[in-house]
């Protein structure tokens, strides 16, 4: 078929047109691509910005030499970072930062704030830094999500104290590392070491999470308790290595549910609720768990601690799968507590009460006896109960097989080593008293 010249006329123009929406296409799709660089490379310095806000404490003038004072360098460190969510303040690997007492406090702080410890903050031994003397030395205050992580070191330097025979230092001793009314806090990979007195301290705080820690100070240095709770719930604690001079765990009055498992203990005096009513205070402590515990050269295993003349409860407590080796105690239960001189302790009728207490699967060694229960005559212990407990003397000393019970009321669910023949199995008295005072919760 011949090509006429109108259809030559009409395929020209088909073509022209077919080559301008190319070139548009083409022209368009290159503003396109040049268009989405320009915007990545706007909106990622937020992203950086938001997930990446570092602060390292060297960049505000630390010195990190182990000698000068860098407590304003960690101070403006903070200021900046508590302006920022999910800030991370960095305390770096390879310095050692000698730190005076300081809060880190956060009424106003954005939540979310990491504390990245991988070096080493030394308290001062010096009394100048202390005053009259300083109830903590690091403090954390009024924070929500705060974490701190890392495998760095915080050493309160407590020998200045233990071995301060000349009076060069305040008689009051600081905690190494407290948090007060916080929430959502997470610890976890750090060192806290020879604290002055306790190395960790939990106040008024709620959802805490507490694992992969070392607490380390010597078995004589006086009241070095591990991890001390307070008016605290929620709280757990793992995979944690405590060796002290004082309790492993403290759990004192105000505290609820509270799970504590994987924990090595030792040297120090135990797991220990209490000591619970000092000057005839009320206190009150439920729904603990603690188990899986490894307890060596221990004062006690798992304890319960009250002062005559205090007020309150304990309930709901379970101690289980706890491992001791040479304990002194393994099991005890003091409602005579006295810290000081006994013949400054006076008898007194009101108690703490003690019951829903349940102890299971405790095995190992012990040196002294193994189960020591002393209950208040008013307010004796109820509802406990004991099952798969196999506790053999140190040396081999089947003289010191007798377990002590006064006023304790329960239950033997299994048989149990050595026999215990002085728990009262019998129903508690109906006399025993109970108060006002002793009522915790509705």
């Amino acid at each position: 078929m011949k090509m006429t010249s109108s259809n030559l006329k009409g395929l020209t123009l088909m073509f022209l047109i077919a080559l301008f929406v190319w070139s548009s296409s083409f022209e368009n799709c290159s503003a396109w691509e040049s268009y989405i660089p320009a915007k990545r490379t706007v909106a990622a310095p937020q992203q950086r910005r938001w997930n990446y806000a570092i602060f390292n404490v060297l960049e505000y003038g630390a010195n990190g030499n182990g000698y000068a004072d860098d407590t304003k360098a960690f101070q403006a460190a903070w200021e900046a970072a508590c302006k920022v969510e999910g800030s991370t303040m960095v305390v770096p690997f390879g310095f050692v930062f000698l730190v005076k007492p300081i809060s880190f406090s956060g009424p106003n702080c954005q939540p979310n704030i990491q504390f990245q410890l991988d070096g080493k903050i030394i308290a001062p031994t010096s009394s100048e830094p202390w005053g009259s003397g300083s109830l903590q030395w690091l403090q954390f205050k009024q924070l929500k999500g705060i974490t701190i992580f890392g495998k760095g070191i915080i050493d309160g330097q407590g020998s200045a104290w233990w071995n301060d025979y000349t009076g060069k230092m305040p008689g009051t001793r600081p905690t190494a590392l407290r948090f007060y009314g916080s929430k959502a806090v997470t610890i976890t990979g750090i060192t806290i070491q020879n604290s002055a007195r306790t190395h960790l301290k939990f106040d008024n705080c709620i959802s805490v999470q507490v694992f992969d820690i070392h607490i380390s100070a010597p078995g004589n240095s006086p009241n070095t308790d591990g991890i001390h709770l307070q008016n605290s719930e929620d709280v757990v604690i793992y995979r944690a290595n405590l060796a002290c001079g004082d309790d492993c765990v403290s759990i004192q009055t105000g505290c609820s549910n509270i799970y504590i498992h994987d924990v090595n203990c030792g040297p120090g005096h135990g797991i220990s609720i209490g000591a619970l009513g000092m000057d005839k205070t009320k206190a009150c402590v439920k729904n603990i768990i603690v188990r899986d515990i490894t307890l060596h050269n221990t004062l006690t295993g798992v304890r319960i601690k009250t002062w005559q003349g205090g007020s309150g409860s304990v309930q709901g407590i379970t101690f289980s799968n706890i491992q001791v080796s040479e304990v002194e105690i393994p099991i005890m239960i003091d409602q005579f507590y006295c810290a000081s001189d006994r013949s400054k302790c006076h008898n007194d009728t009101s108690a703490v009460a003690v019951s829903g207490i349940n102890y299971s699967n405790i095995h190992g060694t012990f040196t002294v006896k193994p189960l020591h229960f002393a209950c208040s005559n008013s307010m004796p212990c109820t509802g406990l109960s004991l099952a798969n407990i196999e506790l053999t003397p140190l040396p081999n000393n089947y003289d010191l097989c007798d377990s002590f019970c006064w006023k304790a009321y329960g239950t033997l669910r299994t048989s149990i080593f050595p026999p215990i023949h002085c728990l009262l199995t019998s129903k508690p008295p109906s006399t025993r008293v109970r108060s006002y005072g002793n009522s915790c919760w509705a």
